[in-house]
């Protein structure tokens, strides 16, 4: 009972002890595959994936990846390719907690359009 106000107020206890998981398994990894998924995952919160629902599981996938690449010592390279960014955005558009930004994206830049297309309209 006590517990359903809390997680009102604080969010999912379950998320949180999820995300207390992550962070763990992340601090296991071999130090170059955590500076790769810190640097990755510092990306992905500054532009605005880490919110929303599924946000941890596409997470935790992508630790689930350097976990694997680890165990099988595949080159970090051979996991993100010459561009990580590429390789990041592309990830992330296979999950929904994604998609929001690509639709604003796209919204962006039809209103752009119809606005410079307006513009060059009137003159």
């Amino acid at each position: 009972m006590t517990s359903g106000w809390i997680e009102k107020v604080t969010g999912s206890l379950e998320d949180k002890k999820r995300y207390r998981q992550y962070k763990e398994r992340i601090r296991q990894l071999p130090a170059t595959y955590r500076t790769a998924v810190e640097a990755l995952e510092r990306y992905l919160m500054q532009f605005g994936w880490g919110d929303g629902t599924g946000w941890l599981s596409m997470y935790e996938d992508l630790l689930y990846l350097f976990e694997q690449s680890a165990a099988d010592k595949t080159p970090i390279r051979e996991i993100v390719g010459e561009d990580p960014v590429e390789f990041i955005e592309d990830f992330v558009r296979s999950y929904p907690a994604g998609q929001w930004r690509l639709r604003e994206r796209q919204r962006l830049i039809n209103a752009i359009e119809r606005a410079a297309g307006e513009e060059e309209g009137a003159v």
